[in-house]
């Protein structure tokens, strides 16, 4: 990946730096945010979150069973509908604003699908203790829209994804939402000591502001964006005047207390 408009603990990386990859003879689309280790430099302090995927496609297309071990892996759909079958016996679909969470554990083989004419998805993995992990059950969950807490004030909107009040529990430290910002608005999320922040802007302008420091780094549809803490800050994420912005925020220790990937 290659660095542009940081500040000391802000990194911002466009779209047009980030790692692709596609499946199905190109059906199937992607951009990486975090790619896998060897695609291209990781990276630095993301701890337990492992890789993240923007996947697209226009209509129908299928990844193939393929095996996996250990990881925590949420398949998020923010367009159309993701399919999903796995060696365990489930059989699923779930549409835009809905999830599947796979905890690997010991094994198992799934395939997915893209179903519709516009079809966009995250897919991101979380780095459990694996040696641990290893030695659990898989287990597959499947989680409806409906099935996430927003609250919406003061030009704001939070989706609960993961931990905190989110319905997604893993066995990695981690926190997501989904955020949306009104035009003209700005929000403050207090990040703790040794923790990073990742961002993804699914959809419009704006920009991220840390206490204490002027400069504003410019963030739009498709730029990924990542904020170390060393010490406790404030981070405002600001929409533009003219349209809102929508941005998916993971919250993660910098370090864990278990070897990560590919120490283990």
């Amino acid at each position: 990946m290659i660095e542009t408009k940081q500040s000391s603990n802000i990194k911002i990386y466009p779209d047009d730096v980030l790692t692709t990859g596609s499946f199905d003879g190109g059906r199937i689309t992607e951009i990486k945010p975090i790619p896998f280790p060897g695609e291209s430099s990781k990276p630095p302090d993301t701890g337990p979150l492992f890789y993240w995927a923007w996947a697209e496609a226009k209509g129908y297309g299928k990844i193939g069973l393929h095996p996996h071990k250990g990881f925590e892996i949420m398949s998020y759909a923010l367009e159309g509908e993701i399919g999903h079958y796995d060696t365990l016996g489930n059989r699923s679909r779930v549409k835009a604003g809905g999830a599947q969470v796979m905890q690997t554990g010991s094994g198992v083989m799934h395939e997915e699908e893209t179903l519709g004419e516009h079809i966009e998805f995250f897919q991101i993995w979380f780095d459990p203790h694996l040696r641990m992990a290893l030695n659990n059950s898989p287990r597959y969950r499947e989680f409806s829209p409906d099935e996430f807490p927003v609250k919406s004030a003061n030009g704001i909107t939070i989706k609960s994804i993961i931990g905190d009040t989110g319905p997604i529990a893993l066995e990695s430290e981690a926190v997501m939402k989904e955020i949306t910002i009104d035009s003209g608005h700005r929000f403050a999320w207090e990040l703790a000591k040794n923790y990073s922040l990742a961002i993804v802007t699914i959809d419009g302008k704006g920009w991220i502001v840390e206490e204490g420091n002027d400069r504003k780094s410019s963030i739009q549809t498709k730029y990924f964006a990542l904020v170390h803490a060393t010490e406790a800050r404030i981070i405002y994420f600001q929409a533009g005047l003219d349209k809102d912005i929508k941005l998916a925020i993971i919250q993660v220790p910098r370090n864990v207390d278990y070897p990560l990937y590919p120490e283990q």
